[in-house]
């Protein structure tokens, strides 16, 4: 999704013709999903995980080329700002103990940046935005120095002809204008990706937009941006707004914002999510390769669809679809959702229960889709991340009225032995979800998300130092914490 491309500036026959292209491109696609026995075989699992980088006062530190140029781990790449990198794992079967492997992985990728940015004064933290941060730190000199970053800004700057406008509630509500995408930049991530059958993508893509919201509540680790507390996840707000095209936006907007949940329910197959992007998004970087893909499909070749998968690598659903051609060709739900950090235990159980449930609850999709609207899911969603586990969650029944109001931390509990199943439904094995789903389960009973760590630890240190020194004091503790391994729940003071 994240190609580099070498060009920043474009004409209008370059937009003609990448349009073009990307209807030959969804044609090519409707076939190649028509094929049989296209996209099979066992389900996998990988991720994408996005980190910052700050000096030894816990400030963001713009190095992240010097740090690439560093390490020679082919699983790192560069990120939208300078302070920024992203290491991404190696797909692995979910059968069996994929979470273990998977926190190995990481385990073994964050020794190597941190070993990388030591060298330049460096340390690497996983948190959803650093507590750090200031305006200052987030001027267009900010951005990374790659064409992509830069053309990508310039697209959507074209588009506004205007500054961004950010507004977010909370204890200290924000209001903030911007020239640039680097406020983007300021969100670090978890991404999981969980390859589908094309014949189960739309159920399973459906229960992924039901499941997200009780886990995104458990998983709250962004709850300060620039000096002020908004959010438990305050990235989905900012997200959203540091890169929205359309000038002067509202909540119930008719023009379809780039970063969304998405605009309903899945009918029938992934190619409509495809097309949907296409026909409601403009492109913003017009890059054509050199491959017919109607005349690969026709000669029984998988397409690279290279036109496609850039232009939809420029739309950031929160559950998005991905298509791969590597392997023979095959389909991929991203879950985009959880944040970075705190440790690498907090993510992989975060993922475990997202995967988990999502399967589970694909398997009974259709009687969950008569009993909550999408608007419902939608609403659930954008409460999970502002309120965490205090959200009130709408969420389906067997009886009317459906669905039924139920705080987040009561669902979590409800949901968690439906995860289980649904993972040991896969091929997992039993006591490889026990321990990652009991560390969930230790979590929502405490109420100690990131968060809330977060929360608690910097109301304490400010009571005798100015907002600034104390998320710098608050840092070092989470850092300190997060050395340890031990996930969040059992972390003091």
């Amino acid at each position: 999704m994240g190609f580099e491309i070498t060009r920043e500036r474009f004409d209008p026959t370059d937009y003609a013709r990448f349009a073009a292209r990307l209807r030959a491109g969804l044609a090519a696609l409707q076939t190649l999903l028509a094929r049989p026995h296209f996209g099979e075989g066992p389900a996998s699992l990988g991720a994408e995980l996005e980190v910052s980088l700050v000096d030894r006062d816990g400030r963001p530190l713009p190095v992240n080329r010097a740090v690439l140029t560093s390490t020679v781990d082919p699983r790192v790449t560069l990120e939208v700002d300078r302070f920024n990198l992203e290491l991404n794992t190696r797909p692995g079967a979910l059968a069996g103990r994929p979470f273990t492997t998977l926190a190995a992985e990481l385990g073994d990728g964050l020794g190597e940046l941190r070993r990388a940015a030591a060298l330049h004064g460096g340390r690497v933290v996983t948190i959803g935005i650093l507590p750090t941060l200031t305006a200052d730190d987030l001027t267009p000199a900010a951005l990374t120095d790659s064409a992509r970053y830069r053309a990508l800004s310039a697209a959507i700057r074209a588009l506004r002809h205007e500054p961004f406008a950010i507004r977010i509630g909370g204890d200290d509500p924000l209001e903030l204008r911007s020239d640039d995408v680097t406020l983007q930049g300021a969100n670090t991530s978890f991404q999981v990706h969980l390859r589908v059958a094309p014949d189960a993508f739309a159920r399973t893509y459906n229960a992924a937009q039901i499941a997200v919201a009780p886990v995104l509540a458990t998983a709250g680790n962004s709850p300060f941006f620039i000096g002020h507390r908004l959010w438990e996840e305050t990235r989905v707000a900012l997200f959203r707004q540091s890169v929205d095209e359309r000038v002067d936006a509202e909540p119930e907007d008719w023009r379809p914002a780039r970063v969304s949940f998405g605009h309903g329910w899945v009918r029938a197959s992934a190619y409509e999510l495809f097309a949907e992007g296409v026909a409601l998004h403009p492109p913003l970087l017009p890059v054509c390769g050199d491959e017919d893909p109607r005349a690969a499909v026709a000669a029984g070749r998988v397409p690279t669809l290279h036109e496609l998968r850039l232009h939809h690598g420029t739309i950031w659903h929160w559950n998005r679809p991905v298509y791969d051609p590597a392997d023979g060709g095959h389909l991929r739900i991203e879950l985009r959702a959880l944040p970075s950090g705190p440790t690498v235990a907090d993510m992989v159980a975060n993922a475990a229960f997202l995967v988990g449930l999502t399967l589970a609850l694909a398997s009974r999709v259709d009687a969950l889709l008569a009993a909550l609207t999408f608007g419902q899911a939608r609403r659930n969603f954008y409460c999970a991340a502002r309120d965490g586990l205090a959200a009130e969650i709408l969420w389906p029944t067997d009886t009317s009225p459906s669905p039924q109001p139920v705080t987040a931390a009561a669902l979590a509990t409800r949901l968690l032995p439906l995860a289980h199943a649904g993972l040991v439904g896969h091929g997992v094995d039993a006591a490889e979800a026990d321990a990652w789903l009991d560390i969930i389960a230790a979590r929502t009973t405490t109420g100690a998300t990131g968060a809330r760590w977060q929360r608690r630890t910097l109301d304490r240190l400010g009571a005798a130092r100015p907002r600034a020194a104390a998320a710098a004091a608050m840092l070092e503790r989470y850092l300190a914490a997060a050395a340890t391994g031990r996930p969040v729940h059992e972390w003091t003071g």
